[in-house]
Formats: structure tokens, C-alpha cells, sequence
């Protein structure tokens, strides 16, 4: 008799929820038919045989909201349920400030994976990358967890250590990495002139003044060089954020035209986000980098700047999370994050498991150059003749301009391909063609 009483409390709980779930948007609501009650009949059965069988005694509440978060992480790697402490992770998050160890993360095949590190933050420093694998927390076994779980473990106070096992594609055994946890503050948008006349613009992450950050950024790169010839926007490893900040970003470079646009099951879910006129656009020219780490919406604004033809995008194939992500707040403290659309260029392509493709491909790699080579040029010659402009004539081993350049270009070989790509942009466009000789 109280199995069945049991069974009917469970039932009548459950058609409540799932009757009053679409009265969020009601008039949005798709009709999808009767409820599946023999399967809600068997939910009943499994609930009432853990509640009176399990080993040790677990209250009914803590039940049911495991069921709840069941429901939302079997449905894609970025739906989730958010109880009181992960909903305020995830408000506190687009701040810009948090504890922990600086990672963007989904679930993949019951493990942790690797989206991004963040900039200045202990991942970053032990060189995680986009697509590892954490397969362990300090010898607990990440297989079986939720991402929440995961991501409550790696959290914790500053200072505190935290042992990482990691599969790496390439790497034929896991291994292990120690970071020690800090208070994250992102710092959205960073610039500075990597040669006269050419500036560098990194956006870490997507958050509430990112734009406006970017707008304050660019004109201290114009104030500092003058004319400035050319900018890299290098959305490397930016897992994305808020999709309002990205449309703001790519509409100072676009005067109209659509910069993204959703789809889903509900009208609501359906928009279309175009380029404002109310500012005349920035004409600088654009050189965008991408990698495997960039997501969401950085791979908004590379897309939308590359089907404009407003920039060249170099690098290598984004992350490919071309999906929306709703947060509906339940109470004051919970709240449920579902995917309700995806993205698509203003040419109509789905980012969604495809990611943008770069203009031109450009692998990270390790450069090393081969060393000074003994060159003799005129200018080497004993008895040399003297330029007419009575300047000096420089021998070419004497050159120092080239010890940057090497340096970029063993640091950070994309960026210095990238580089090298903004001026062949530049000169071509002050190029002027010859006048046909009579």
C-alpha cells in the first residue's frame, strides 16, 4: 500500500511539472502530444525501489533534484541545473571574477574537456589546451561525475593545490599537472603596438563591457600610433560569453547587415541581430586569429567579420559551440540553463559542431631560427663607394630590427604569420594603380 501511495505521489508530482514547464513561454509552447506515463509509471518504480533499497538513506528532495539535473545533462553538454551555489558561479562568472583555476570546460564521453584556459590564470601557466582531457581530480575518478561536481572540485579557496590527470591527443599515457588555485579576475580586452603603426587587440572572454572596453582599447592604439595601419583581434582561446558583448564587438567594424541569427523549435528562440548605423563603422584593417579554443561567442564575431569580408581570419578551425544557452531562473537561488537555438553567419552557416573555418590555416608551431648567416654586402667592402645622401652607409650584420622579429616569431608563430598578413593588407590597400602610358 505504500508503494502504490508512493507511486502516486510521484506521478502526480512529476505531470505537475511537466504540466506547468511550458507556462515560462506558454504561447511559445510546441504541442508535442500525451505524456509518456508509462515511463513516468517507471520513474515512480525506480524512485520508490532507491528510496526504501539504497544502501544508505537519501532524502526524497536530494533525490528528485538529482533526477532534475539528469534530465537537463543528458540532453547536450551545455544544459544544466544550476542549484544555489553554481547559479552563483555562473552570475559571478560574467563579472569577470571567481575562484579557481581558469578553465572553460563542457563533458564529453563522461570526462572533463578542455575548451579554454583563461589568460593569466594557473591553467594557462601549465599549458592546458583546448581539447585535453581531465580524466582525474586528485586521484578521484572523473567518469560517473556530473560537470558540476567536477567543477565544485576544482574550485576552492586560493592558495589550496589540486592534482589534474590529463589525455592529451598525441601523448600516448595520461599525465599529471599541479596547479595551484587564485582568484580569477578576467580581464576582458588587453591591447598593445607590436611594431609602429600595427596593434594588437586580445579579448579573453565575453563579458558585460567588453565592448566598450575594446571601443577604449582601440582609440589608445590610434592616440599611440598615428596613422594605425592595422589591428589583430585575437579571440585565441576565448570561450565565448555573453552574446550582446559580441554583437557589440563586431558592430563598431560593420555599418549594416546581419551579424548572427537563431533559430529554434519556439518563436522566441528565433532572431535575427543586425549591424547598427548609428556610428559610422571603424575602418582599420582587420586581421582576426582563431584556434580550437574559441567558442560561442568569439566564433559569432570571427564569423560575422569574415562573411562581411570585413576581415581576414587566420589561425585554425574554431571550437564549434554554435548553440544558445537560456538561463530561466526558478527561484531566487535556482535556475535551469537550457540550449534553445543555434547560431548561424549572416551567410547561414551553423557554427554548431562545425566551428568557422579560417581564411588561411595557420598551425602552431615550434620556430627556430637557424642563426645569423656571415652575408657580405657592399657595404662590407673595404674602399666602398659613399651614398649620395651622404648618409652612412649600415652593413647588414649590423642590423638589430631583426632580434623582435625572431623573438615574435619563436613565441608566438601566429601571431607573427598574422602580423605579416596585416601588412601585405595594408600595403596592398595604399597601393595605387599605374596610369596607362600614352
Amino acid at each position: 500500500m505504500a508503494t502504490l501511495s508512493m507511486k502516486r505521489v510521484i506521478g502526480t508530482a512529476l505531470l505537475g511539472l511537466a504540466l506547468s514547464a511550458p507556462a515560462i513561454h506558454a504561447k511559445d509552447a510546441p504541442v508535442d502530444g500525451q505524456l509518456p506515463l508509462e515511463e513516468l509509471r517507471l520513474f515512480a518504480d525506480i524512485f520508490n525501489q532507491i528510496r526504501n533499497s539504497y544502501v544508505d538513506e537519501v532524502n526524497d528532495r536530494e533525490l528528485l533534484e538529482n533526477a532534475i539535473r539528469g534530465l537537463l545533462e543528458g540532453l547536450d553538454p551545455h544544459s544544466a541545473y544550476l542549484d544555489a551555489s553554481s547559479y552563483d558561479h555562473l552570475q559571478t562568472n560574467t563579472t569577470g571574477e571567481f575562484g579557481g583555476l581558469g578553465l572553460e570546460v563542457s563533458m564529453e564521453n563522461g570526462f572533463v574537456k578542455v575548451i579554454a584556459p583563461i589568460d593569466d590564470s594557473p591553467a594557462l601557466e601549465a599549458d592546458l589546451r583546448a581539447g585535453d582531457l581531465i580524466i582525474e581530480l586528485d586521484d578521484k575518478q572523473v567518469k560517473g561525475m556530473s560537470l558540476q561536481e567536477a567543477v565544485e572540485l576544482m574550485r576552492g579557496p586560493q592558495g589550496t593545490k589540486i592534482v589534474l590527470t590529463i589525455v592529451r591527443e598525441g601523448i600516448n599515457a595520461p599525465f599529471e599537472v599541479t596547479l595551484t588555485r587564485k582568484i580569477i579576475t578576467v580581464r576582458s580586452v588587453r591591447s598593445k603596438t607590436l611594431e609602429p603603426g600595427f596593434g594588437y587587440l586580445r579579448v579573453a572572454q565575453f563579458q558585460t563591457k567588453t565592448a566598450e572596453d575594446f571601443r577604449r582599447e582601440l582609440d589608445k592604439l590610434k592616440h599611440a600610433n598615428k596613422p594605425l595601419k592595422g589591428v589583430i583581434i585575437d579571440l585565441r582561446n576565448n570561450p565565448g560569453g555573453l552574446l550582446q558583448s559580441s554583437i557589440q564587438l563586431a558592430d563598431i567594424f560593420l555599418n549594416d547587415g546581419t551579424i548572427v541569427y537563431t533559430e529554434g523549435r519556439v518563436p522566441s528562440s528565433k532572431a535575427v541581430f543586425k549591424a547598427s548605423s548609428t556610428e559610422p563603422a571603424d575602418t582599420t584593417p582587420l586581421v582576426v586569429l582563431i584556434n580550437g579554443g574559441s567558442a560561442s561567442a568569439s566564433e559569432i564575431v570571427a564569423g560575422a567579420l569574415q562573411d562581411h569580408k570585413r576581415a581576414l581570419v587566420v589561425g585554425t578551425q574554431s571550437f564549434g559551440k554554435g548553440s544558445v544557452q537560456t538561463v530561466l531562473p526558478l527561484t531566487q537561488e535556482r535556475a535551469i540553463k537550457i540550449t534553445t537555438a543555434r547560431y548561424f553567419t549572416p551567410n547561414g552557416r551553423s557554427i554548431q559542431a562545425q566551428g568557422i573555418l579560417p581564411d588561411i590555416e595557420i598551425q602552431r608551431a615550434r620556430i627556430q631560427p637557424l642563426g645569423k648567416e656571415a652575408e657580405i654586402t657592399e657595404a662590407d667592402l673595404h674602399g666602398h663607394l659613399s651614398r649620395e645622401d651622404g648618409e652612412e652607409s649600415t652593413s647588414r650584420s649590423r642590423k638589430k630590427d631583426g632580434r623582435s622579429e625572431a623573438s615574435l616569431a619563436e613565441s608566438d608563430n601566429q601571431l607573427f604569420e598574422a602580423l605579416n598578413l596585416l601588412k601585405g593588407i595594408y600595403l596592398m590597400g595604399q597601393r595605387v594603380p599605374l596610369k596607362a602610358t600614352e
